[in-house]
C-alpha cells in the first residue's frame, strides 16, 4: 500500500462516516488522527509531521476574521425577535397588496432587506414564515407558492452580504472578506430579480394562485403608508450603511462591522422597546451554539485536511480534476454538480471547510479567479437550505407552519426555486462580470515603460555647486563605512 491510495481511502471513510450519521466534527478529527496514526506506523511520514497540529488549531482559535461569525449571528438573532421583520413585511404588504402577487413580492423584498442586516438564513425564514404565510393563506394564495417563496427568499440572505458563507469562504479560499462582499452584490441583485421575475410570470399565468389584498385588508393609504414604509426601511437602510458601507469604504474591518452591527440592532430593539434580559439571553445562547458547532468544525477538519495532505491528497485531486478533457469549463460544471449533490447530505458550514480546500489549488491553478469561484460556490450552496427533504429551510419552515400545511406541499413548492437557483449558477458561469464587475481593477505595470524624471539643481555661483558636491561626496564616503561592531 502506498501514500497515494491512502487519500482516497480517507475520503471514503469519510463518506461512510457521514452517511451513517455521525457528528461532522467528530468524524474528520477522528478519521485524520486514525489515518495519522496508521500513516506514522507504515513510515509514510514522520511523527514530527503531526507536530503542526498544535499551531494549525492556535491559528483557527486566534484567527480574528473569524470573529465577526459571532458578531453577525448575535446581530441576526436579535434582528429576528425585535419587531423590524414585522414592520417591513406589513408595510411591503400595504404597498403591493393591489398587485396580484403583491405579498409575495413583499416577501422576496423584505427577504433581501433582510439578508442585508442579519446575515443568517434561520433568521429571515423564521421571521416571514411567522408573519407572511398566515396572511397568504388568509388571502388565498396557493400553499405550495406561499412555503416555496418564503423560503427562497430566507435563503438569499446566504448570498447578500453580510452573510456568514461569504466570511467563512474569504477565510478558506485566503480572500478579503470585502472582495468576497463586492463580487457577491451583482449576483444578489440578479437572484432577486429573477425571483420577482417568477412571481410576474406566474401571476400572469395563473392569477387565481396569488389574488390581489381586497380593498378591507388594505387599510393604509397616501401619507399613513410611507409613514409605515419608512418606519421599518430608514433603520435597515442605516444599519446596512453601518456595516456594509464601512467596510467598502474601507472605514472598518469585518470584524469591527460586526460588533457595530450587533450595537445597532440592540438599539433598534431599544428603539421598538422590544430590548430586554430574556432578549438579550436568547441572542448569546444562540450566538454560542452557532459558533461552537463552526470552530469544532472547523478544527476537525484542519486535523482531517493535514494528515490527508501529508499522504499527497492534494495531489490525487489535482490529478482527478486537473486533467479533465474540457479545461476550466469541465472543471467547473463537475464541481459544481458535485457541490450540489454534496447539499442533499451537508450544510454550507460543512461543505465550506471539507471540499473548499481541496478545491481552491485546483482552481488557482487553471487560472480562475478564486473570489469569482467563491462567490459562485456561495450561489450553489443556497440549495442546501432548499433540498428536499433535507433543507434546513425546509425544516424552519414545518416547524413554524400551521398543520393543515402538509410537508408534503413545503417540499413541492421548493422544487422551482431550487431550479431558479440552479439557473443562477448557469448565469454567473455564462456571464462572470456580474461578480467581478465591482471587484477591483488589478493595475497593471510595463515596467519597460517606466520612467523616473528628477528635477535639474539650480544653477548657482560655482563655489556654490562645489561645496554641494563636496557635501554630498562625504555623505556617500560616510555611508560606506561599515557600522562599528556592537560591544
Amino acid at each position: 500500500m502506498s501514500a497515494e491510495t491512502m487519500a482516497p481511502l480517507m475520503f471514503v471513510g469519510l463518506v461512510v462516516f457521514l452517511l451513517i450519521g455521525f457528528p461532522v466534527a467528530f468524524s474528520l478529527a477522528a478519521l485524520g488522527l486514525a489515518f495519522g496514526v496508521v500513516g506514522i506506523q507504515l513510515g509514510f511520514f514522520v511523527p514530527d509531521f503531526l507536530a503542526n497540529l498544535p499551531f494549525r488549531v492556535f491559528g483557527i482559535v486566534s484567527n480574528d476574521l473569524l470573529l465577526a461569525i459571532p458578531f453577525f449571528t448575535f446581530m441576526g438573532t436579535i434582528l429576528e425577535r425585535c419587531g423590524l421583520a414585522e414592520d417591513l413585511l406589513e408595510s411591503m404588504g400595504q404597498a403591493f397588496g393591489a398587485l396580484p402577487g403583491g405579498l409575495a413580492y413583499s416577501v422576496i423584498i423584505v427577504g433581501a432587506i433582510l439578508g442585508a442586516i442579519t446575515g443568517t438564513v434561520a433568521a429571515s425564514v423564521i421571521a416571514m414564515g411567522m408573519i407572511a404565510l398566515p396572511a397568504m393563506l388568509r388571502n388565498g394564495y396557493d400553499v405550495r407558492i406561499s412555503t416555496g417563496v418564503i423560503a427562497a427568499s430566507g435563503t438569499i440572505t446566504q448570498l447578500i452580504p453580510p452573510s456568514l458563507v461569504l466570511v467563512v469562504l474569504a477565510d478558506q479560499l485566503g480572500k478579503s472578506v470585502g472582495d468576497m462582499y463586492a463580487g457577491a452584490i451583482g449576483p444578489s441583485i440578479v437572484q432577486t430579480l429573477l425571483f420577482i421575475a417568477f412571481i410576474f410570470i406566474v401571476s400572469l399565468v395563473a392569477p387565481n394562485r396569488m389574488p390581489p389584498l381586497p380593498a378591507s385588508e388594505r387599510t393604509l393609504r397616501g401619507w399613513a403608508l410611507w409613514r409605515r414604509v419608512l418606519w421599518g426601511m430608514l433603520p435597515s437602510v442605516g444599519l446596512i450603511f453601518l456595516v456594509l458601507g464601512t467596510i467598502f469604504m474601507g472605514l472598518a474591518t469585518p470584524t469591527e462591522a460586526g460588533a457595530m452591527g450587533a450595537v445597532g440592532a440592540m438599539l433598534l430593539a431599544a428603539l421598538r422597546g422590544r430590548l430586554t434580559v430574556p432578549l438579550v439571553w436568547q441572542g448569546m445562547d444562540s450566538t454560542m451554539r452557532i459558533t461552537s458547532m463552526v470552530v469544532f468544525i472547523l478544527i476537525g477538519s484542519t486535523v482531517f485536511s493535514l494528515v490527508f495532505q501529508g499522504f499527497y491528497g492534494g495531489r490525487w485531486i489535482e490529478h482527478l480534476l486537473g486533467d479533465l478533457p474540457g479545461g476550466r469549463v469541465q472543471f467547473l460544471i463537475v464541481v459544481n454538480l458535485f457541490v450540489f449533490v454534496l447539499a442533499f447530505f451537508l450544510d454550507f458550514f460543512e461543505i465550506a471547510f471539507i471540499v473548499i480546500p481541496l478545491l481552491a489549488p485546483v482552481a488557482q491553478k487553471l487560472g480562475i479567479d478564486l473570489v469569482w469561484f467563491g462567490v459562485l460556490l456561495c450561489v450553489n450552496m443556497q440549495t442546501s437550505y432548499m433540498h428536499p427533504p433535507f433543507g434546513y429551510a425546509l425544516f424552519y419552515l414545518r416547524g413554524i407552519a400551521p398543520k393543515t400545511v402538509r410537508s408534503r406541499d413545503i417540499y413541492l413548492g421548493a422544487l422551482p426555486w431550487v431550479g431558479l437557483q440552479i439557473l443562477m449558477v448557469v448565469l454567473v458561469i455564462a456571464f462572470p462580470d456580474q461578480i467581478t464587475y465591482f471587484l477591483d481593477k488589478e493595475v497593471t505595470v510595463d515596467v519597460d515603460k517606466v520612467q523616473i524624471e528628477l528635477e535639474a539643481p539650480q544653477s548657482g555661483p560655482a563655489e556654490d555647486g562645489s561645496a554641494a558636491d563636496d557635501a554630498m561626496q562625504k555623505q556617500l564616503e560616510q555611508a560606506s563605512k561599515p557600522a562599528p561592531e556592537s560591544r
